[in-house]
């Protein structure tokens, strides 16, 4: 029966159009970051890149070179969008990404992760065998039909995605509409419509629907009688979500990969009217069965465990962030800060107080006052500058975290020389101090 669901031969229309759209997407991103003036504020301007925590070797390119990268990585879409060398273009275009999502959190984005990795995953599918350079070039490589595994791995990831958004929306914050009620507001100098935000109704509407839509466009999409329903809805919440919230590709992404969900023969008549239809028969599967049904468990093993790490990690991770990313934790919270770092010299007990000016940008600013692993990073940053011009120093942060509107509370430890401190990536850090809500509740 696994033989037959999963290496069932099904016409390769979806993937073929889907390749066409993200290439395009691809492009439009790689050319619009250096357009927006994205890749200057974020990997250009700063003096000072805060990296993954163990990727400080990825570091952004001298002078222009980050144009280059982002200009390549949009010719590289192109190439997918066209079938050119596909294979090339999607493992460097993969690459590329990863090594840009890795280099900077500053600009941390969920949807930058997804793109991570479904890029990585299109490595690896036959997406150029139809309506491409490649099989033009190469007519041995023409087929128009693919295993139905493909698919089912492209929904898979989709289903995690969207089933973790919704279950981290059940908390007090969202559940209350604390967190719509400042997210819409902020929004409220839209022209026309901006006024509604400030609805209570409409912003209990947001928060209501924006949860059923994470739990169930997943399985409305898979059942026939609701999927135009639920792609109607798609429609609806990430065009609103584009215009809204300016999120990049990510809407037009999400809006790509429904074409996993109908009928190929659908597809292939909406988008690729001249290509032979290939009709659903029985496929012996391929040599690789085995490895790949392994390599397909241990990933989504990996993804279906990553997003629960934090519940074993001590303390609320809306206060610590322990384990909020690659989480798929999107849109859940608010936090605003003001953070003082001092530097203690070794030797003679020389105190300073850093002008956080004269080392990072506006931006930069915003996150390390609200964030403890940009702390430390900034900590650790201090160590290395000062030791550079001889000298041994401690580093303290005093700073105060407000989260959805609460009061301002001390999120680290000021007793602690942070610069001394090891980071790891799955324990509580105990100089993170304890949730302002968890004493409360301690006390009673």
């Amino acid at each position: 029966m696994l033989d037959r669901f999963l290496f069932q031969k099904i016409d390769n229309s979806p993937l073929v159009v889907f390749r066409i759209f993200l290439g395009t997407l691809i492009a439009l991103e790689g050319f619009g970051a250096i357009a927006t003036g994205w890749v200057r504020r974020t990997l250009v301007e700063p003096d000072f890149t805060f990296h993954f925590i163990g990727f400080d070797w990825l570091q952004p390119l001298p002078g222009y070179g980050m144009y280059l990268y982002f200009a390549i990585m949009g010719i590289l879409g192109i190439c997918i969008a066209l079938g050119y060398r596909y294979r090339f273009s999607m493992i460097c275009f993969a690459l590329m990404w990863w090594a840009v999502y890795l280099m900077q959190k500053t600009s941390y984005n969920n949807h930058y992760y997804l793109l991570a990795l479904i890029a990585s995953i299109m490595c690896f599918l036959p997406a150029h065998r139809a309506y491409s350079l490649d099989a033009r070039r190469r007519p041995e490589l023409r087929s128009d039909a693919m295993f139905a595994y493909v698919k089912w791995v492209v929904i898979l990831q989709l289903f995690i995605v969207y089933t973790y958004a919704a279950i981290a929306k059940l908390y007090g914050d969202w559940l209350n509409f604390t967190f719509l009620e400042i997210l819409m507001e902020s929004k409220s100098a839209y022209p026309l419509v901006g006024g509604l935000f400030e609805i209570g109704w409409f912003q209990k509407f947001i928060g209501i629907s924006g949860f059923l839509f994470d739990l169930l466009v997943i399985p409305a999409l898979l059942w026939k009688p609701t999927r135009n329903f639920a792609f109607g809805c798609s429609m609806f919440f990430h065009l609103f979500n584009s215009m809204v919230f300016q999120i990049g590709i990510f809407p037009y992404m999400a809006l790509a990969f429904t074409v996993f969900f109908y009928e190929t023969e659908t597809v292939k008549r909406i988008f690729l009217k001249r290509k032979k239809l290939f009709k659903a028969a029985a496929g012996r599967p391929p040599q690789y069965k085995k490895p790949l049904l392994i390599i397909a468990g241990v990933y989504f093993l990996v993804q279906l465990l990553l997003p629960l790490r934090h519940h074993l990690i001590e303390g609320d991770v809306l206060w610590t962030e322990e384990g909020h990313r690659l989480s798929w934790r999107m849109m859940l919270r608010n936090r605003s800060g003001k953070v003082v770092f001092k530097v203690v010299h070794k030797t003679g007990q020389k105190i300073e107080y850093i002008n956080l000016r004269n080392y990072l940008t506006k931006k930069q600013r915003q996150k390390i006052a609200a964030f403890p692993d940009f702390i430390w990073q900034f900590a650790q940053h201090l160590k290395e500058k000062y030791a550079q011009q001889g000298f041994e120093i401690e580093v303290y942060a005093d700073s105060r975290v407000s989260i959805n509107g609460r009061p301002p509370s001390p999120l680290i430890d000021t007793k602690i020389d942070l610069a001394s401190v090891a980071w790891y990536p799955l324990q509580h850090h105990q100089w993170i101090l304890p949730a302002p809500w968890e004493s409360e509740e301690s006390q009673d």
